[in-house]
Order: C-alpha cells, then structure tokens, then sequence
C-alpha cells in the first residue's frame, strides 16, 4: 500500500506517516518499506488516470504487509493505536487457536511437507505462532545505580 492510503487509514496526514517512518527508521528494513523510482511512480499514475499536474514533489513510499502492521506501532493517532491493539489481540487469537487445535497443527505439518519450498516463509511464521510464548523475567523495579 501506498504511504498515502495508509495516511488515510490511520488517519494522519501523509507527511506525518513519513516523518514517523524517518524517525523510526531502523523498524523499517528494505522487505517492510520501499519508495518506488520516478518511473514506477508515473507508471502507477497512468495505469491510475491520476492527475501528472500538483500532487506530490517525492515519490510515495510503499509497505508491505509487515510495514504496514509496523507503522500502526509508530503512529500515535487514535486510530493506529486501536489498530496496533486489534493486531496484537488477532495474533495471540490466533496463536492460541492453533496450539489448542491438534488437528489443524497436523494438517499445517502435512502441509508444509508437501509444499515447503513454495511457502517456506508462511510455514515459518505459523510455527513461531505455534510455539508458547516464553515467560518474560522481570528485573528489579525502581532506580538501580
């Protein structure tokens, strides 16, 4: 998606989104976030019948799926926090839904036999999301010097 869609999305201005995006920059490798070249942009103009005349002086940045769920954690609208909470809400359903399901765990497990090699990345993810969460230690609370 286009930096200006997600604007619209999570109801911040476009140079705002960007301007979050800079400063967080290192939670945006190359496979969440890119900016397309001039020529990757007219051509998205002219497939679109968007107007060539005002509009941007930058080419617009695009995120994929990964970037798009990183944002909803750097953004402080409304909006993006309630999406950042639905997200976490949606993978902890998710993981639970897939530990607690024998069956479907096997069939995930046959699956990844038969096609590893074309979904090597999906069945990575699905078996991070089978796995419990380990317990987080807490260290000492208050100033410590």
């Amino acid at each position: 998606m286009l930096d200006s869609d997600l604007a619209l999305l999570y109801g911040v201005p476009t140079f705002r989104l960007n301007e979050a995006v800079k400063r967080n920059r290192k939670r945006f490798p190359e496979d969440f976030m890119f900016q397309l070249t001039r020529k990757e942009f007219k051509n998205l103009i002219s497939q679109f019948a968007m107007s060539s005349w005002g509009g941007r002086r930058k080419q617009p940045y695009a995120f994929t799926e990964h970037g798009i769920l990183m944002l909803s954690s750097v953004l402080n609208s409304e909006r993006a926090v309630q999406v950042n909470i639905q997200i976490m809400r949606t993978f902890t359903q998710l993981r639970e839904m897939l530990v607690s399901n024998k069956e479907l765990r096997q069939k995930i497990e046959e699956m990844e036999k038969k096609y590893d090699h074309q979904f090597k990345i999906v069945f990575q993810t699905i078996k991070e999301l089978l796995e419990p969460p380990t317990p987080k230690t807490k260290g000492p609370i208050g100033f410590h010097g």
